[in-house]
């Protein structure tokens, strides 16, 4: 029983400490929404007070655990639990609306003082007066109670102006009762009047509590009922009232009475999602019918005791058909709730264990009565009527206790209630014999023993309160869903428009009380009479076109025949043999599949068997659930029998299966028979017989199944090997540490983080690639296995050694939670879309990784100071990140400072945070050697202190303004470099922490914390340059360097890069460096501090990307030793250089120049990686693939030429040909050289690139000059020329173009020529053999292009020679000849003239193109 209190009271306080937080939550958000700030506050008030009441409750609880026998702590105890409950009710009472209901209360309290005076005054007023003013108080009464009902669905201020209104209406009805209790003629009628009244008061009090109550929680189960019942009792109260009080004609006061029923049952129907009362369906068409009968009868009568004036009659009349309507509301209302939790969609209410409301009300009533017990005025009479109210409520209590003891499988709760019942019971009896003792003799010495009886019983009543409001014990609300409110549309609109009318009718009926021979009057009675009467008959119709379950039931009905349609088409198939097998699944699974849907099925039976003979709400969702199952139930039958080799066992498969589906027809056609409706007995044999035939059904294939069923396990192998390795954390000897405890800790927090990454993957890929599962359900299998090594290993260095059993639990726990992620992963791939698989694959991802942090935190439980580095380290890197990002940003110009604030404004600041910062990692050095608790501060400090330093290091270079964004990288980048020191300084500490003095570990920190010391320095150096313009490119340069010399020594460490590259990755790292390179010879000439900076901030990334890549690409698997060994070599080769050349630069009198060759060399470490490996970018590739399609198309032209005439043999161009053969054969001639030149350019040009000479010539972005490219567009300018060349020869041979053209084109080849010559004479070795070929294919190009200008010009002056000009004889003709030949001639010279002068502008604008040394060459 101990064990038992111990884990109720631990649930207890884990669900009191959930709500508490739900609490705090909600009190903030209260106060925050208020407008008033003393609400705010004293909501704020109570709830610290709840807060602090149920922190002192938990502690009590525990103490009274630990001593169970302790008079004194179970005192302690309820005392506590007391102060609680009065603060919870502190704190309701201050929400909005609470406290002016409270206020209502109150003043009805007071104003029910007046009723208990032994004697009334007489009335000063006339009878009628008086009796008038009741009536219109009563009215008001009445109308505000329905406002109070409203109120409580709108907001807390509507409640608060109701309750307000009702309080005021209320103390107006009391004095008019009084003043109509004096107009009483005798004692006894005084009497019965005020006992009214007090009713009224109770009824009123309930009221308000009741619309507090669900004003507060508004969801809570049938507290929407009890108001509407409370409302119900104010109006009968007041009627009774009424009737006592008032004198009128006959038959008036029965119709208010009636119009003031009807207008408080009308909320029934405005939204039925509770039960009004205990009625099954078919019991409210039964009361229905009969009520309906009841007020037809009524109706007629009404209107025959009208025509006859039997006034006594009519008002009977008229109170039958309001208890009619009132019974034809509620079983409507009853009926729409069946109706819409009927719907498969809804979810019907669940009733609770007790009814908080009941208990409320209860105490409530137990206090006024007390409160009349002990009130030195009551007289005898009133001191027994409050003793009678006392005994109903208690032993209504007691009663609700027993019940609820009973029903209860709490063990704790059970003992609870009994106690409870006991100690009211207790307290009751006590007060009883006071009360005997008071009615004996009203001394004040026994009302003292009265009233202290009291208290007793009061406390117990609220103890008893309290614990029934416990949400665990109360009703869970339907929930309704769209379907099922359309359902219930029909049944409402009726019941309403019945209502309604018959509202009208009374009103009608009461005018003809007073005037029967109204003609008019009797028409429009009439025509109410008609609609009340085609109301009930729409009602009467939707209620049975309602009823639940019959739809549902046709549609399962028809499931299940489509089902059997295709278990027979499969059966067809497997006897002839034609059944295709499902290779999607594993016959295992779908067995597993089989089985688990027929036992579901089978489960179903008796429910919907007990739902077809008498609950009518369950009917449509059971049946809607079977139907479900048959679809898989098909399809996983189907499955198996196409798995199966055997025929026979094939067809017994599906026979059976078709026998269970058949089976489960005739149990839904016997169900839809009997429709829930307990009184057809002639239905319930045969649900019974189909139910009984549906469980022999599920019993012969479940004996198949067991027979078919495979021995193999449907574990896979990944769940095998997580097992084995969790089993291996048992085992009693591990094996011996090869580390300390901090070196297995570090392990295990990197698993732990992948295995939670893994899981979150999961999550993400369950939704988008379930494909992808396996890969990742596989790579967790990896890391947990390494997991539980590393983590066997920590427990066993870890001391003490509880903390060693606990890694060692949650490590197993971690475990089993892997296990099922992994079994829902295989479980999704089999079936990607389903989604129940998915929330549960989900939901495992999410306990994978509380349990990483269960795993983490137990870690941290063993070395708190080594777990706190890894944290912080972790925070670094972020920290690294954001850095990178804030980079990016001032490169772009976008890092501008929010306001006008300059630099001076944050020096100061980073000066001071970056001492806090050194102060931090003297702490962290000094830590490693001292307790885990320092350590784990110092880490927490510094952590704290870098990011701190990074935002003030930002906000200044922010300041500075994106005009300079060199400055602020120089500056973003020292802060980055002191955060790279402080993460290795962290990681160094966490490997040297508990480590002796003469470790090697403590080597490696004093060097990580001299590191960190001098990127310190770096910073404060770069703050104090960053205003002084003078020494700023100084400094950059200087931590520039410092920076790359840091990267080269974590480049020649020995650790293996985590991940590796490509070779051509590497390759195009080294255009950064030869970029950077090209910046710092700039930068060393020019001596500018911006291109200075400029430098310093590219070659940081330069060389910091090249190494990385260069190492990346070392380690990747096709790179063999020898060549990683030479590309780690060349990589810190070009690195030195590089730092040679910036050191240069630092001092600019060194000459600059002699480095260039030796760096360059060191460059081309990229071609070692193998031959094949080129750069797509690389201008020299460019430039040899320009040049080889260069030949390619002059090849082509040539073709071009051979086409025009038939192939012959080679002739040579000489006088012998006639002029289109010379012209044909000269162009060929040189298209043949041009072809040789250029693939002689393309031989130099390797040439070129292995002597490491050729490189690109920047060109100005707006320069589009036909030298901009260097030596690539000399190749295309060759290229073009001679294909202008072919097209001319072609035009000059077919009679299209001139001999001047094709002399044009032919020079062009010989100039573009020369150009190529030129551009590849800058750089190539005079002597060298490619440089020999490529002018005597120069040379044979300028030869042909000569021979083809000499042949068109000699053609050109033949053909002007052989040209006769005729001269006219006549005089006037002559001149005429003359002027014309002058006029031409001068039009020649003129356009002469012009084509000179264009030629000549554009040569002068290629010229400004033209580099250095080709315009020398030309010179």
């Amino acid at each position: 029983m101990k064990y038992v209190n111990m884990f109720f009271s631990w649930v207890a306080a884990r669900e009191t400490a959930q709500a508490l937080k739900t609490l705090a939550q909600a009190a903030r958000g209260v106060a925050a929404s208020t407008t008033d700030p003393a609400a705010a506050h004293a909501m704020l008030d109570s709830a610290r007070d709840v807060m602090e009441g149920s922190a002192m409750l938990i502690q009590e609880a525990k103490q009274a655990l630990i001593a169970p026998g302790d008079a004194e702590s179970q005192q302690r105890l309820a005392q506590v639990a007391k102060a609680v409950s009065h603060s919870l009710n502190n704190c309701v009472n201050c929400l909005p609306g609470q406290k002016d209901v409270d206020v209502a209360l109150k003043s009805i309290g007071e104003s029910s003082k007046k009723l208990l005076v032994d004697s009334l005054p007489p009335s000063t007023k006339p009878f009628q007066e008086a009796q008038s003013e009741l009536n219109q108080a009563a009215a008001d009464l009445n109308q505000s109670a329905g406002e109070v009902v409203h109120a409580t669905r709108g907001q807390s201020g509507e409640l608060a102006a109701a309750s307000g209104k009702f309080s005021d209406d209320f103390d107006e009805f009391l004095d008019a009762g009084i003043e109509m209790a004096g107009q009483a003629q005798t004692k006894e009628d005084q009497i019965q009047v005020i006992g009214n009244l007090k009713n009224i008061s109770m009824a009123s009090s309930k009221l308000l509590l009741a619309a507090k109550s669900l004003s507060v929680d508004p969801g809570a189960p049938n507290a929407k009922n009890l108001l509407a019942a409370a409302a119900r009792a104010v109006t009968e109260s007041i009627n009774q009232l009424i009737t006592l009080c008032t004198q009128q004609a006959p038959g008036q006061k029965e119709c208010d009475n009636a119009l003031r029923e009807l207008e408080t049952v009308k909320g029934m129907l405005d939204n039925p999602n509770e039960p009004v009362s205990d009625l099954s369906y078919f019991d409210c068409i039964e009361s229905v019918m009969e009520n309906s009968k009841v007020l037809g009868e009524s109706m007629a009568g009404i209107s025959q005791n009208a025509k006859t004036g039997d006034l006594p009659a009519f008002g009977e009349c008229v109170g039958i058909a309001s208890k009619a309507l009132c019974g034809l509301t509620e079983a409507a209302a009853q009926a729409a709730y069946l109706v819409g939790i009927s719907d498969p969609n809804s979810q019907a209410g669940h009733q609770g264990l007790v009814d908080p409301i009941q208990f409320a009300r209860a105490n409530q009533a137990i206090q006024m009565a007390c409160q009349n017990l002990v009130d030195p005025g009551s007289s005898p009479s009133q001191v027994l009527s409050a003793a009678t109210i006392v005994a109903k409520h208690t032993s209504a209590l007691c009663n609700a206790c027993r019940i609820a003891s009973s029903k209860t499988a709490n063990p704790v709760a059970k003992r609870h209630f009994v106690q409870s019942a006991k100690e009211v019971a207790n307290s009751t009896a006590n007060l009883v014999k006071t009360i005997k003792a008071l009615d004996g003799d009203f001394s004040e010495d026994n009302r003292s023993k009265c009233r202290m009886a009291t208290a007793p019983l009061i406390e117990a009543v609220e103890n008893l309160t309290a614990f029934a409001s416990n949400p665990e014990f109360v009703s869970i609300p339907a929930q309704i869903s769209s379907e099922g409110s359309q359902a219930q549309e029909p049944i409402l609109v009726s019941a309403k428009t019945m209502l309604e009318s018959s509202s009208y009718l009374i009103r009608t009926a009461r005018s003809l009380a007073i005037n029967p021979k109204d003609p008019p009057t009797w028409s429009v009675l009439a025509g109410h009479s008609h609609t009340v009467s085609d109301s009930i008959k729409s009602l009467i119709t939707s209620i049975r076109d309602k009823a639940p379950g019959q739809r549902e039931c046709d549609y399962s009905i028809d499931g299940i025949n489509r089902c059997i349609r295709d278990i027979e088409q499969a059966s067809l198939a497997a006897v002839s043999q034609s059944l295709a097998t499902r290779d999607d699944i594993s016959v295992e699974a779908l067995q597993e599949q089989l089985t688990s849907v027929v036992q579901e099925i089978g489960h179903l039976i008796d429910p919907i068997a007990t739902a077809a003979r008498g609950e009518a709400a369950q009917l449509g969702h059971k049946v809607t659930q079977l139907a479900s199952y048959f679809e898989p139930l098909i399809l996983a039958a189907v499955g198996v029998a196409s798995k199966i080799l055997d025929h026979q066992q094939q067809m017994t498969v599906l026979d059976q299966t078709k026998t269970l589906a058949e089976s489960a027809l005739q149990m839904l056609y016997a169900a839809k028979e009997g429709g829930g409706n307990p009184k057809a007995q002639h239905t319930h044999d045969a649900i019974t017989e189909a139910a009984q035939l549906m469980k022999e059904a599920v019993d012969d294939i479940m004996v198949t199944l067991n027979e078919a069923a495979s021995e193999v396990g449907l574990v896979g192998g990944m769940v095998d090997a997580i097992a084995e390795a969790m089993s291996k954390l048992d085992e009693g000897t591990p094996p011996e540490p090869k580390g300390t405890f901090v070196d297995y800790q570090t392990t295990v927090v990197k698993y732990s983080k992948a295995i939670a990454v893994t899981a979150q993957e999961m999550m993400t890929k369950s939704v988008t690639n379930p494909e992808e599962l396996g890969g990742l359900a596989s790579q967790m299998t990896s890391d947990y296995g390494h997991l539980a090594f590393q983590g066997q290993m920590a427990a066993a260095t870890a001391e003490p050694e509880e903390i060693g059993f606990q890694i060692r639990t949650r490590v197993q726990d971690l475990g089993h939670g892997c296990i099922f992620l992994v079994q829902k992963a295989g479980a999704l791939q089999v079936c990607p879309t389903d989604s129940y698989t998915k929330r549960e694959l989900i939901e495992c991802a999410r306990a994978v990784t509380e349990k990483v942090s269960l795993v983490l935190s137990a870690l941290q439980a063993g070395n708190k100071g080594t777990q706190a580095c890894i944290t912080a380290a972790t925070a670094v890197s972020g920290i690294i990140a954001d850095l990178d990002t804030t980079i990016m940003f001032a490169t772009a110009g976008t890092l501008n400072a929010e306001n006008s604030e300059t630099f001076a404004d944050h020096r100061e600041n980073i000066l001071k945070t970056a001492k806090a910062l050194v102060e931090d990692t003297k702490l962290l050095v000094s830590g490693a050697a001292s307790t885990p608790d320092k350590l784990a501060q110092a880490a927490q400090s510094s952590a704290a202190t870098i990011t701190q330093l990074a935002e003030v290091v930002k906000l200044g270079a922010a300041s500075l303004g994106s005009d300079d964004p060199e400055t602020q990288v120089v500056l973003i980048n020292a802060i980055k470099d002191v955060a790279k020191a402080l993460s290795d300084l962290i990681s160094a500490t966490k490997g040297a922490a508990s480590k002796p003095a003469d470790d090697p570990s403590m080597y490696q920190l004093k060097g990580a914390a001299k590191v960190m010391v001098t990127n310190v320095t770096s910073l404060l150096k770069t703050v104090k340059a960053v205003e002084d313009e003078a020494t700023r490119g100084t400094r950059a340069l200087e931590a520039t360097i410092e920076c790359i010399k840091q990267e080269l020594t974590l480049f020649q460490s020995k650790d293996v890069p985590e991940k590796t590259s490509s070779p051509e990755e590497s390759i195009r790292m080294t255009k950064g460096i030869t970029m950077a390179t090209t910046k710092a010879v700039a930068a060393g000439n020019s001596c500018r501090q911006e291109d200075v900076i400029a430098t310093a901030n590219l070659s940081r990334k330069a060389v910091s990307d090249m190494l990385t890549a260069c190492k990346q690409a070392s380690f990747h698997p096709d790179v063999s030793d020898e060549v990683r060994t030479r590309a780690l070599r060349f990589g810190t080769e070009c690195t030195l250089g590089y730092l040679d050349l910036l050191e240069h630069v630092l001092v600019v009198r060194k000459p600059i120049s002699p480095l260039l060759p030796c760096y360059q060399e060191s460059l081309s470490f990229g071609l070692i990686l193998g031959t094949e490996w080129v750069d797509p970018e690389d201008p020299t590739v460019i430039a040899e693939t320009e040049l080889l399609g260069a030949a390619a198309s002059i090849e082509a032209a040539a073709k071009k030429l051979e086409q025009l005439k038939p192939r012959a043999k080679p002739k040579q161009a000489d006088e012998t040909l006639d002029f289109e053969e010379q012209i044909l054969e000269a162009a060929k001639s040189i298209a043949a050289a041009t072809s040789a030149l250029v693939k002689s350019a393309s031989a130099a040009q390797r040439e070129l690139v292995a002597q490491g000479k050729v490189g690109s010539i920047p060109a100005n972005a707006a320069d589009d000059g036909q030298w901009s490219q260097g030596l690539i567009s000399a190749a295309r300018m060759v290229a073009a020329a001679t294909s202008s060349l072919c097209e001319a020869a072609n035009a000059s041979v077919q009679g299209h173009a001139s001999e001047e053209k094709l002399i044009s084109s032919a020079k062009q080849v010989a100039a573009s020529t020369a150009q190529l010559l030129v551009a590849c004479k800058v750089k190539a070795d005079q002597d060298s053999e490619a440089m020999r070929r490529l002018q005597a294919a120069g040379n044979a190009v300028k030869r042909a292009s000569d021979n083809l200008v000499r042949a068109a010009q000699k053609a050109a002056f033949g053909k002007a020679d052989d040209d006769d000009v005729v001269v006219k004889t006549k005089f006037v003709g002559g001149i005429a000849q003359i002027i014309a030949a002058q006029e031409e001639m001068l039009k020649k010279e003129r356009e002469l003239e012009e084509a000179r002068k264009k030629l000549a502008q554009i040569r002068q604008q290629q010229y400004k193109f033209l580099p250095t040394e080709l315009r020398e060459d030309e010179g």
